[in-house]
């Protein structure tokens, strides 16, 4: 769970290196959350018609908006800590933050990206701060 929230406790730091760990453990969490709340917004949503007519008539549902309204606000407190896990992430493979302007190349940026964050980190320190494996550059067989 530490890894999940750790983008988090950084949230606005751009500077250093994060461990693709820590980028896709914060993945899964966003993930995790935002299933539970469009689970909660959709729990509210009709199927049958007689449910249909009861909402035509009555309109949803309070929790229906409410719903929206929290994975608004998530998403919103989530926007800039996955821009700098994104960044950190660039950052361990020695490349510039600003390589996560490439997520707004349509249709292909975002796969460049992805491909980017499974990319394993340069090893030992680099520019950007020490390794996030090995902090104290400890080189056990060397």
């Amino acid at each position: 769970m530490e890894w999940m929230i750790l983008p988090y406790k950084r949230y606005f730091d751009f500077s250093g290196r994060s461990r693709r760990k820590e980028y896709w453990m914060f993945f899964l969490f966003v993930f995790i959350v935002e299933a539970i709340i469009f689970s909660i917004i959709f729990s509210q949503v009709p199927f049958t018609e007689d449910a249909i007519a009861a909402m035509e008539t009555n309109g949803p549902s309070g929790l229906f908006f409410w719903g929206f309204a929290l994975l608004g606000i998530f998403g919103l407190a989530t926007i800039i800590p996955s821009i700098a896990v994104q960044v950190r992430r660039f950052h361990d493979q020695d490349k510039s933050g600003w390589m996560v302007l490439l997520n707004l190349v349509p249709a292909i940026g975002g796969l460049i990206v992805l491909v980017f964050m499974f990319l394993e980190g340069t090893k030992g320190p680099n520019r950007y701060g020490p390794d996030p494996k090995d902090p104290a550059g400890a080189a056990v067989f060397a």
